[in-house]
């Protein structure tokens, strides 16, 4: 179930000319619904509250930021089979791309009716080790009236700038960490999806 050909160079060209890129029906329908199945089979204690920032800077602001999320993990053949997928974009990003990315971290994340996640940046402060972000929509379906957009501000200092981007089921959105300010906007339903990052270390940033 690895990415196909031709969402690999998708991947490529939308990086290579706007810095993002959405695409549908990225990922086999099979892979899609083997993650749902595993997220709908997690208890509640193996989510917790997402925080902002890491270590010494890691804080709760729950009117900032109000998901919960759950780290994938290898040992859950699910979660495996998506890190293998994100693994086979990142080495064909690295062979077309040179950006030296060096490994990916990857969490469930669900937004109850009226959470959010302010604008923000994915690189932390003073540590450019994310480079490239993503995230899949994991929803069984959505209306447009259900809210819960993804922003994407493609020029930081122009607000009207933003690209609205739906969480339609089995979308793929991916874009540079450190150039695009995005936030969640709140949804209406329960919100679905995963949301990770490929990364080189501190030292050496792309």
């Amino acid at each position: 179930m690895n990415p196909s050909t031709a969402t690999l160079e998708a991947i490529c060209q939308g990086l290579t000319d706007r810095g993002w890129l959405v695409l549908d029906d990225a990922v086999a329908p099979a892979l899609l619904q083997a993650l749902r199945a595993r997220l709908h089979k997690l208890p509640d204690h193996a989510f917790h509250r997402a925080g902002v920032g890491r270590q010494g800077d890691h804080s709760l602001q729950p009117d900032y930021r109000s998901d919960r999320i759950h780290w994938l993990e290898a040992a859950a053949p699910a979660e495996q089979d998506w890190l293998s997928w994100a693994d086979a974009v990142r080495q064909h990003v690295n062979q077309h791309l040179f950006m030296g990315l060096q490994s990916y971290e990857a969490h469930f994340a669900h937004y109850a009716p009226g959470q959010r996640y302010g604008r923000h940046v994915d690189a932390f402060r003073g540590q450019a080790n994310r480079i490239l972000s993503s995230v899949l929509y994991l929803n069984e379906a959505w209306a447009d009236d259900d809210g819960g957009e993804l922003l994407i501000y493609p020029d930081a200092s122009a607000p009207d700038s933003a690209m609205r981007v739906s969480p339609k089921p089995g979308r793929l959105v991916m874009f540079l960490s450190e150039d695009m300010p995005h936030e969640v906007l709140p949804a209406h339903r329960d919100r679905y999806s995963i949301a990770g990052w490929f990364r080189v270390r501190a030292a050496s940033a792309w």
